[in-house]
């Protein structure tokens, strides 16, 4: 058996192991990174990149649509077409530019890379069944970093396979669905039944809970709703899947009234979550610290095992690529002797549905929740001049501060294009800013960042265009 040993061992190559590695590379650290599929994990092979890619296209179609309908623009645009074949590979083409400038980053910052699917044996020694090779690969190791991810969850009664898809599947179309039901109404379901909806699908999303986007404010989702309204998308909520009809045509649905209805599809998205990818790969081994189904780690990422280490979806929620990456960054530092913890003020998440949403530290159920004596205000799109030269006056900017000292603990904003606001609201909070230094700050005109700056005025009481 072919055998190598290293400093450090990272176990998966998505965005919190790959930017391990890099930065352990940085710092000299002797590295050995497995990955059995492509270098980027997810996030840049089948979820945060193809996504955004897809719902771009999806909203650049939607526009020639509405151009070709008497737009108040003036623009007038003949019946638009779309090759979805073309357009998968336009959104292939950036993955392949992403993920191969990750095995250049790696390689330049001297990181082996063994393709692979590896198996722990101990906290030390990692057995790697290679690609296309027959003979296993063992590896030993100082540290071991365990960075595996998370995946889609799968209805028993629905499992993933023909008609029936997980986003993996709709992110790759080879043909678009005329009927497609979505199960779930997170952000990943609204997400991509908007952009199948604006590339010309009929899409119906289901829900059990009795609104949609249940893991964000109602405030924060009633302009998403509304737009689902405005885009022909029917929403059942308070309805749970059942399975599907004999035929395999339709869904069938149950109302809180136990009254059951059929929706008719050709495709199903099941969006009901991720869960870590703990399984077959031998974590059993380690007999580490659980919690539910991730992995327990302390404020430094380690597990209860020493110098094995876990860092992104792996250890739960928040599963975010951004999350990972800090963490891969900072367990790289602590094996090389820095001293960190992983303590932000506040991560920011990001729905891209139509309009989008952000949400970055305490919203005002949060901070009542934490007893803290709050004021919060918000500052409309509709009284932005920059959102109204773009046409999408829906939503606003909302802050929210303590009440004695007016320093900021959180931000949220929903309305098109406000992801791009999410840097300057984690900045304010990680650096301890108050209402006053983001009222204070000029902020240019004509932006939507203005927006920012104004329900900062609002909440000190004198916003200046309401």
């Amino acid at each position: 058996m072919n055998s190598a040993t290293t400093t450090l061992l990272v176990i998966g190559g998505g965005p919190g192991g790959y930017v391990a590695a890099i930065r352990a590379g940085q710092l000299g650290i002797p590295t050995i990174l497995v990955e059995g599929d492509s270098l980027g994990g997810t996030c840049l092979n089948i979820g945060c990149i193809p996504s955004k890619a897809l719902i771009h296209a999806a909203e650049e179609f939607d526009k020639v649509r509405h151009y070709a309908n008497n737009s108040p623009l003036g623009i007038k645009a003949d019946a638009a077409r779309i090759d979805i074949g073309r357009t998968v590979q336009w959104k292939d083409g950036i993955v392949k530019k992403l993920t191969g400038g990750v095995g250049v980053l790696l390689k330049k910052n001297g990181v082996q890379v063994v393709k692979g699917w590896a198996k722990v044996v101990d906290g030390k020694t990692v057995e790697v069944k290679l690609v296309g090779v027959d003979e296993p690969m063992r590896i030993h190791c100082e540290h071991l970093l365990l960075a595996t991810g998370s995946q889609a969850v799968e209805l028993p009664f629905m499992p993933f396979g023909g008609a029936v898809v997980s986003a993996t599947e709709a992110l790759s179309p080879e043909t678009l669905p005329k009927r497609l039901v979505v199960v779930g109404a997170g952000y990943i379901g609204l997400e991509l039944g908007i952009a199948y909806r604006k590339l010309g699908a009929q899409v119906t999303v289901v829900e059990a809970m009795d609104r949609i986007l249940p893991a964000y404010d109602e405030e924060l989702s009633k302009p998403v709703a509304a737009a689902l309204k405005r885009l022909g998308i029917d929403v059942h909520l308070g309805c749970n899947v059942e399975g599907l009809n004999a035929a395999g045509d339709a869904v069938r649905i149950r109302d809180a009234a136990a009254n059951e209805t059929g929706l008719e599809a050709d495709r199903v998205l099941v969006a009901v979550g991720r869960r870590p990818a703990t399984t077959g790969w031998g974590l059993e081994n380690l007999l580490l610290d659980m919690n539910g189904r991730a992995v327990r780690v302390d404020n430094q990422c380690q597990t209860s095992m020493r110098h094995v280490w876990a860092i992104g979806d792996i250890t739960g929620e928040p599963m975010l690529a951004h999350r990972a990456m800090a963490q891969g960054e900072m367990v790289a530092d602590i094996i090389s002797g820095k001293r960190r913890h992983f303590t932000p003020a506040a991560i920011p998440a990001v729905c891209f549905t139509d309009p989008e949403i952000v949400v970055v530290g305490m919203t005002p159920q949060d901070a009542e929740r934490a007893g803290i004596d709050f004021i919060t205000a918000n500052f409309p799109f509709a009284a932005n001049g920059r959102a109204m030269t773009i046409e999408s006056t829906d939503g606003f900017v909302r802050v929210v501060a303590r009440k004695d000292n007016h320093l900021i603990v959180g931000w949220q904003a929903v309305g098109r294009g406000v992801s791009e606001l999410s840097a300057a609201f984690s900045q304010s909070i990680e650096l301890g800013a108050v209402l006053e230094d983001v009222a204070g700050t000029i902020h240019a005109h004509p932006t939507l960042g203005e927006a920012v700056q104004e329900a900062a005025l609002r909440a000190l009481g004198h916003t200046l265009h309401i």
